[in-house]
This record gives C-alpha cells, structure tokens and sequence, in this order.
C-alpha cells in the first residue's frame, strides 16, 4: 500500500513537472520555416531621364534560424518601366523581368531586451537584410533615339541578365495564435537595388550603375515542426 501510494505521488509530481514546464514554453516556441505572397511598387533610377511607378508580384521561402534571424529566398515576377520619347534623350523603356533573390535578415529583438518596455517590444519587430539577387530583363518596348538632339542614340541590350545587390529596412508585424506562437505575420518594407551591370533598364550610359527602389507588403505564414527560443517571443 505505501509502494503504491508513494508510486501515485511521485508520478503526480512527475506529471506536474511536466505540465509546469509545458506552460512555461508558452510564448517560447516559433515555427521553423514560412512562406510567403505579397506585392512590389517598383522605381528604377537609371539612364531614363524620368521615373514611374510599375508593379510586381514575389512568392518567398523562409528559414527561421531564430525567431529574428532569418533566411529567405524570393521569386519576383512583374514590370519595370520609366522614361518618356518626349524627353531630351529620348529613352523610354517598358520591361517584363523576373528575379531571384537570397537575402539574410536580422531582427532587433535577436539583441535588445524587450520584455521590460512597451517601446522595446514593438521596436523587436524592425529589420535590416542584404543579400544576393539575380534578374532576367527582358524589355518588350525601347526607344533609344532622341528626336531633340540630331543623330543621338543610346546603346544598350533588350535581353540581359543583371545581378545586383538587394538592401532592405522593414517591420514584420507578428501575430500570435492560443499558444502565443507568431503564425502570421505581415511584412512592411523598403529595399534598395544596386545593379552590377548597368542594363536594368535597357540602356548603357553614364557611369552610375542603375537601382531598383521597391516598396512592399508581404503576407508570412508559418510553416514546419516548432522550436523553442532561448527567450519569450510574446509580451
């Protein structure tokens, strides 16, 4: 009788143990990996003496290192476009490109302590990312002669591959499911295209390399097994 009662208390303290270490997870876990959909406002600043604003669309790959270190891979598929036939060059270009784009990001919350102020807390969620990215330009409509200035032309390639190098600021605002895990989250950000090789936008001149300004809101959902982090993710 004393075996079996002293068997009952020590699997209750065992099953409590457990449950108390279990709770103490809520708000630690993270899923693994996400994926995302969202849309690109694009500005190229290039050899075209004016800019316009064209759209795209991006599917991204998320690898949640941390739940504020991440790697992502991004297909972008869409318009670039800018410049007018009027103008004293002469240069207007319309191009159909599609992207690829592998960037790190780090999170502040990877190395503030948030969980004393309201401010740190929403300040967790900002980021900084760079990365590599790879573009096929395909330029559907050009004109390269300026019918101002007699006998000018401006060199370039209708169908180039560039790669350049992407720099992103943003905020990914998290939302949090029962169990206080961030299971969607929407992505605000601004990233900074430096072009390698001078034919984003159709035209070789100058001795700036084009950029690509683009504006974006992205939609993350979370994908994969959870893990836990070394801190609680939800206050």
């Amino acid at each position: 009788m004393i075996k079996l009662l002293f068997k009952t208390i020590l699997f209750t303290l065992l099953l409590a143990s457990t449950t108390l270490v279990t709770k103490a997870q809520i708000g630690y876990d993270y899923a693994q990996y996400g994926f995302a959909l969202g849309v690109n406002a694009n500005k190229v600043y290039g050899d075209a003496e004016s800019v316009k604003t064209t759209p795209s669309g991006f599917v991204n790959f998320t690898y949640n290192q941390t739940p504020f270190i991440n790697y992502i891979v991004e297909a972008q598929a869409g318009q670039l476009e800018g410049g007018s036939v009027d103008s004293k060059s002469g240069r207007y270009f319309k191009n159909n490109y599609a992207a690829v784009v592998f960037r790190g990001q780090l999170q502040a919350g990877e190395l503030i302590d948030y969980s004393q102020s309201r401010f740190f807390n929403a300040l967790k969620n900002l980021y900084l990312s760079a990365g590599i990215g790879y573009l096929i330009n395909d330029i559907r409509s050009i004109n390269r002669t300026s019918y101002v200035i007699n006998d000018y032309t401006t060199g370039g390639e209708d169908k180039s591959n560039e790669l350049f190098i992407p720099a992103r600021v943003g905020y990914e605002l998290k939302f949090f499911n029962k169990y206080n895990q961030p299971s969607f989250k929407v992505d605000l950000g601004v990233q900074y295209n430096l072009d390698l090789n001078d034919n984003m936008d159709g035209f070789t001149a100058g001795v700036n390399k084009d950029k690509l300004l683009q504006y974006s809101i992205g939609f993350k959902f979370a994908l994969g097994g959870v893990i836990s982090y070394r801190k609680q993710i939800h206050y």
